[in-house]
């Protein structure tokens, strides 16, 4: 069975997508230590986004048939390859268990304040998987149709803008190197996603164009993050930048039509859309990460995945402690983003062995 079936346009959106999320919606707070010197932050992000799916593109290219717990094998060897790709699939898990987390809390301190989530969580896991067991193209033409349906929500950033103070984005500079290094560390993982390409990289038709179209899925979603920091910054005061949980909804609200009272409840509703795309792409990721470690492909493997996730949000825990374990799973990912140059190190060293 011929595994490519990516043209250009999928790989756009499944990386723009699978990047957004549920990111930008709580972005300004994030970086609200830079106060109204954040706006910029966003393209420093896409610089080191593009800089940094250089090495995943060239290390997939060496091997074009195999995806990176295949290629961890081949490098490693068997065994150091499966025991890293543990590691890996975890790291897939708890990503996507931390976007259906912030979304399932938004919900609770939005729309179902005196109710439980168990239901909608339900819902939206079996939502996901029904998708990823459709296989990545399912997911890629899912993605597509989310980004033009969720489009319109930028209308409704209009009225902030109307209202908001202009003189408010002139950076002032006026932040220590500690600052920009936590707005960093806070900031970073609301566009992470694009190291997903590792993943399904051996499904591209046109594999020599895979950085040029991965690179458009990285600034569409750039350039969405910076309008959303930008009209924050226009319309909110630094201590509302820093206190306002889930800022942008409240955009939404500067205005609104007659006929619609709550009018972020109705971005709530559109942003699910977003939420799925960014949690199957994760989810298939694991999916693929669980099936070569075992060295079965079952489709039952997403079930099981899904099962964990729900485990994991159903525990008795606080959601101050669910984001501490979030946060570490974020800055672990770190690692995953910079994992390829190691590769490619030791890519290098083998081939040097052999010629020699």
């Amino acid at each position: 069975m011929n595994k490519e079936t990516l043209k250009g346009y999928h790989v756009i959106f499944l990386v723009q997508s699978i990047m957004f999320g549920t990111g930008a919606l709580s972005l300004p707070e994030r970086l609200s230590i830079l106060g109204y010197s954040q706006t910029l932050m966003p393209i420093f992000f896409g610089i080191i986004a593009s800089i940094s799916i250089w090495p995943m593109i060239w290390i997939c290219s060496k091997y074009q048939s195999k995806n990176l717990f295949e290629i961890n094998e081949e490098i490693l060897g068997k065994n150091l390859g499966k025991f890293i790709n543990v590691f890996i699939v975890i790291q897939l898990i708890l990503l996507p268990t931390a976007k259906v987390s912030n979304y399932v809390q938004l919900i609770q301190s939005t729309a179902l304040q005196e109710q439980t989530t168990t239901i909608p969580l339900i819902l939206l896991l079996l939502l996901v998987l029904y998708i990823v067991n459709g296989g990545i193209i399912n997911i890629a033409r899912f993605c597509i149709i989310a980004f033009f349906i969720t489009l319109p929500i930028i209308f409704f950033l209009k009225w902030s803008i109307e209202k908001g103070d202009i003189s408010h984005v002139f950076p002032i500079f006026n932040n220590s190197w500690s600052e920009f290094f936590i707005a960093f560390d806070r900031g970073y993982n609301s566009i992470a996603g694009y190291e997903v390409i590792l993943i399904f990289f051996p499904y591209i038709i046109s594999k020599r164009k895979a950085y040029k179209h991965a690179l458009i899925g990285i600034w569409i979603t750039v350039f969405l993050c910076f309008l959303t920091t930008l009209v924050s910054v226009m319309y909110f005061s630094e201590w509302q930048l820093r206190n306002i949980q889930y800022s942008v909804l409240h955009l939404f609200k500067a205005g609104g039509f007659s006929f619609l009272e709550r009018i972020d409840i109705f971005g709530i509703t559109l942003w699910v859309f977003l939420v799925i795309s960014t949690v199957t792409g994760y989810i298939w990721a694991a999916m693929k990460g669980v099936n070569s470690i075992i060295s079965k492909r079952k489709s039952s493997h997403i079930y099981i995945i899904g099962v964990i996730i729900f485990v994991i949000l159903s525990l008795p825990l606080s959601h101050e402690n669910l984001e501490k374990v979030f946060i570490v799973s974020y800055r672990v990912g770190y690692a995953l983003l910079l994992w390829p140059i190691i590769l490619i190190g030791i890519y290098f060293i083998k081939k040097k062995q052999v010629q020699s």
